[in-house]
């Protein structure tokens, strides 16, 4: 018979059992990761690695080892819960990139984590900010991930020359990134704050509709972009930080599409088709619209109608011929995505390798595997 202590745990442990699929954190509950779906020969697999020691590999959009839960208070029950069972582990994950030939990412903070909370359909925010939270939190996330490279255990860098110098040093290179601006609030002059602190690249929005536009999940709003949005959008732009437009809706996404001076990217979605629909997919006009500006769309690994690495591979190619390659990189939602199929960088390898298989040639691949972020890092 259980005591009620015991149900209290027990009940909890599904709480956070469920966060974790839709936080990234299958791998470490389970122990079983996807399957691949394809093989590849010695000789394919010394190729990949070959190519990967000649090109820098970047991944455009991670949370490595969940820094952005370091020190993080006033969360829900359900997202405590989760920060508590498995804690943060960047040592493990700077490891697998360092093994999987992965030279560097975007490291992201999350702006509204202490807002969100599991619903039936997935996070959500369950409330508003109080004031100050948010840029409290920001500074915070941005400090631990700072202090990563204080350690000596990656470098931050704000171009292609700090990611190659990174490389040739055998370091790890760290883009400094935050998923959702809530904490710029209505405040300009935090734009050249992010600046100085290094941050190269911000998602405008993630799961709280805020000051700055509507997100595509949960009930979507009418507004769009915001009044304020319209003053950030070029605010970023002469800031080189680069606008992910990842989580928001078409309408806001739209808005900042007819504003922008900068190429704007998406670094970790997929295309919407009449076999597979799903709200954080985006349309295949919209993903061309942000080729158009010279940004690129990330292809996500995450287990929504796929479960195996092979059909994500498939998922490349189908980027590829619906926006050409100097419109496709990596977007791996590493450490927080939803049933990766894609669970660690020691696989990476194997993308490389499958892709090589498939007939992409080396300028293909280098532009898919690192080359576009590079470019669009360099152009804001």
């Amino acid at each position: 018979m259980h005591t009620r202590r015991a149900f209290i745990i027990l009940g909890g442990l599904g709480l956070a059992g469920a966060a974790a699929y839709q936080f990234g954190l299958r791998p470490m509950l389970y122990g079983k990761e996807a399957e691949v779906g394809f093989t590849l020969t010695e000789d394919e697999l010394a190729a990949a690695h070959a190519f990967m020691a000649a090109h820098p590999i970047i991944d455009s959009h991670a949370h490595q080892g969940r820094t952005f839960l370091k020190g993080a208070e006033n969360l829900s029950s359900k997202i405590w819960l989760y920060k508590n069972l498995g804690g943060t582990f960047e040592d493990s994950t700077l490891a697998d990139m360092k093994a999987g030939g992965v030279d560097g990412a975007a490291f992201n903070g999350v702006a509204d984590i202490q807002l969100l909370t599991l619903g039936k359909t997935g996070l959500k925010a369950e409330r508003e900010f109080q004031p100050g939270e948010a840029w409290k939190s920001y500074q915070r996330q941005i400090a631990n991930l700072r202090a990563l490279a204080d350690s000596g255990k990656v470098r931050i860098c704000l171009n292609t020359a700090d990611v190659l110098a990174a490389k040739k040093a055998g370091q790890r290179g760290m883009i400094l990134a935050m998923e959702g601006a809530d904490f710029i609030e209505r405040d300009l002059m935090r734009v050249d704050d992010l600046a100085r602190d290094g941050v190269r690249m911000v998602t405008l929005v993630h799961y709280h509709n805020s000051t700055i536009g509507d997100i595509m999940t949960g009930p979507v709003g009418n507004r769009g972009l915001t009044d304020f949005g319209r003053k950030l959008v070029p605010a970023l732009n002469k800031a080189g930080i680069t606008i992910d437009l990842s989580h928001a809706s078409e309408k806001t996404a739209r808005g900042v599409l007819s504003i922008t001076s900068k190429p704007v990217v998406l670094t970790h979605t997929h295309i919407k088709t009449p076999q597979l629909d799903n709200p954080r997919f985006v349309s295949a006009e919209l993903a061309r619209a942000v080729a158009d500006t010279g940004g690129y769309i990330g292809a996500w690994p995450a287990g929504i109608g796929i479960t195996t690495l092979a059909q994500f591979i498939d998922r490349i190619d189908f980027l590829v011929e619906t926006v050409g390659e100097d419109a496709v990189a990596m977007g791996s939602d590493m450490d927080a995505n939803y049933k990766p199929v894609l669970e660690t960088y020691r696989k990476m390898p194997l993308v490389v390798g499958a892709l090589m298989k498939r007939g992409y040639s080396t300028q293909t691949l280098a532009k898919i595997m690192g080359g576009n972020v590079l470019r669009v890092l360099d152009s804001a």
